[in-house]
């Protein structure tokens, strides 16, 4: 009889394969209800011992599909804690630390409310101490134990304290909301969807914005370098993202977000379709007038190569071409209802079209979207890089960027090509 009261089958062999009779003694030759069967010898020629402890190829793409979100999320998470504790460290420190000394003003902060969870910090720092886990000294205090809910809650308490800096409470308590989801997940180690990492970026990229530790107004630099790109952009050249067709470019990138702000703007293509019908007339007016200097650059209508990527899309004999000549006179209306033409140029060339990019440069940064032209799919079908242009931010090599490759090959077709008048 074991300790958790089921009965165990008798030990010898006589059990095994026969009808359930009763044993002697009121045993029974199988395993009787309740009881707990024990691993027999295996059959002769069986070589399975225990579980199956191999993954296959589902199971591994699974996990790192697993990892790369949790780590993703991490990261973001990890700049978050790290940018409130530095938040909360300047504003309660001068207020409890001349009173409380350098070791306990946190406590104190914390007050009989959180008496409860800044202990258990103070002994996780003591724990710490003493097996070596600090490996930076300006680690050694206990607001670099507190944890981000421990952190939220100080803020809120002392909300009168912060309120000179920060305008909306509740802007900053619903992106801590938004962000417990995912910090719950990512702490035990289970799946994280892509909603909801998707959620935790754009609440991370909204939280670091608002307390002050972004690297600029996304306006101004059209698509922010994110917390992975900081880390791991320089693997990929300036590449940020890749996309599978334009339509899912645009839901991340829109075209008033990659085109608003710029000081200057060169475009190469078939009929630059992204720029002339997805960024209106008066937009682009505006842009202009604000000191962009514009260069477009189109497949000449008349041309051969024209009637070559009609026959490859299987496009009816003229039908490409009536729609470039459209594209360039809605620019030459554009260019006419400027004040000074001078800075906005607009071209034609006759090659065979190898792709098409977009260079867009504002004060303090530059991005380029640039696709290949495939045999038999029109360009909003075909896949999408897009490239940081350098400015604040990641520090590039020009020499392995893509960026400036496509540049150097636009001033090519420029110096080539011809103006239309």
């Amino acid at each position: 009889m074991s300790s958790g009261g089921l009965e165990l089958p008798p030990g010898d062999g006589g059990h095994e394969g026969g009808p359930a009779e009763q044993a002697p003694g009121g045993g029974s030759g199988g395993v009787a209800a309740g009881a707990v069967s024990l691993a027999g010898p295996e059959p002769a020629g069986t070589i399975r011992t225990g579980a199956e402890l191999d993954w296959g190829a589902d199971a591994w793409t699974e996990v790192r599909t697993r990892a790369q979100r949790a780590g993703r999320a991490y990261i973001w998470l990890n700049l978050i804690e790290q940018r409130l504790r530095a938040v909360v460290g300047a504003v309660l420190r001068p207020i409890y630390e001349p009173v409380h000394g350098e070791d306990d003003w946190v406590v104190a902060a914390a007050g009989p409310a959180g008496q409860e969870w800044v202990q258990r910090a103070v002994a996780v720092r003591e724990v710490s101490r003493r097996k070596g886990y600090l490996l930076d000294p300006a680690d050694d205090n206990v607001l670099s134990f507190l944890t981000l809910p421990q952190l939220r809650e100080l803020m809120v308490q002392h909300w009168p304290c912060f309120e000179p800096y920060f305008d909306d409470r509740r802007e900053i308590e619903l992106a801590l909301d938004e962000l417990e989801v995912t910090r719950n997940v990512v702490s035990r180690n289970r799946a994280l969807s892509q909603a909801v990492l998707s959620q935790a970026e754009r609440a991370s990229a909204r939280l670091l914005e608002v307390l002050g530790g972004g690297a600029g107004s996304p306006g101004a630099d059209r698509l922010p370098i994110d917390a992975v790109e900081d880390l791991v952009g320089d693997r990929y050249a300036d590449v940020i993202s890749v996309h599978p067709d334009r339509v899912r470019l645009q839901r991340q990138l829109p075209a008033e977000d990659l085109f608003g702000g710029a000081r200057r703007l060169d475009a190469i293509g078939i009929g630059l379709n992204l720029l002339v019908q997805n960024y209106s007339g008066r937009r682009l007016v505006r842009l202009t007038e604000a000191g962009c200097r514009v260069r477009l650059l189109f497949l000449n209508p008349a041309s051969s190569a024209v009637k070559r990527r009609e026959r490859e899309l299987g496009l009816r004999k003229g039908e490409l071409s009536r729609s470039v000549e459209m594209n360039i006179l809605h620019v030459r209306r554009v260019r006419a209802g400027l004040r000074d033409p001078s800075g906005f140029a607009i071209h034609v060339f006759d090659e065979t079209p190898r792709f098409t990019a977009y260079l867009v440069e504002g004060e303090n940064s530059g991005i380029a979207v640039v696709q290949s032209y495939l045999r038999r799919a029109r360009g909003m079908e075909a896949p999408v890089l897009v490239l940081r242009g350098g400015g604040r931010g990641v520090p590039r090599d020009a020499d392995h960027g893509l960026f400036t490759t496509y540049r150097e090959e636009f001033e090519s077709v420029w110096e080539d090509s011809r103006p239309v008048s």
